[in-house]
């Protein structure tokens, strides 16, 4: 098991001797007094869209100004992610609405947590 975590987050999963799609919910992800499990398939499209928010955040931040505010969305397959802050700080929340008949979530992340729990994702995201 890969376990990271930080001050209002945290990301655990099975490493590479059991693949994450070996259990229902191989993903376990929280913020500051929550925690939720995900399936392989919700963890890895979190995981993607996460990184194309950051990465269009990250394409910006240098036609923004100091004090400019900014709010980003993103909308792919299950996942809905909002990026909200300015050049430097940002919060990132989603909510997961998958099929019907299966559960919905909406999580969040404070401006001191996001950019962590983000960079942690992406190495979810290189997971087999």
């Amino acid at each position: 098991m890969i376990q990271l975590e930080g001050q209002g987050w945290r990301l655990a999963w099975r490493d590479g001797h059991q693949p994450l799609g070996a259990q229902p919910f191989p993903v376990l992800i929280g913020g500051q007094g929550w925690a939720v499990e995900l399936t392989a398939a919700e963890a890895k499209a979190l995981a993607a869209a996460v990184v194309d928010l950051t990465g269009e955040h990250q394409a910006l931040v240098d036609q923004l100004l100091a004090e400019e505010a900014i709010s980003l969305e993103l909308e792919r397959g299950p996942w809905w992610l909002a990026l909200e802050g300015d050049r430097l700080q940002w919060s990132l929340k989603g909510v997961l609405s998958p099929e019907a008949g299966q559960r919905a979530l909406e999580v969040s992340w404070s401006v001191d947590a996001s950019p962590a729990l983000c960079q942690a994702l992406q190495r979810l995201g290189g997971q087999p």
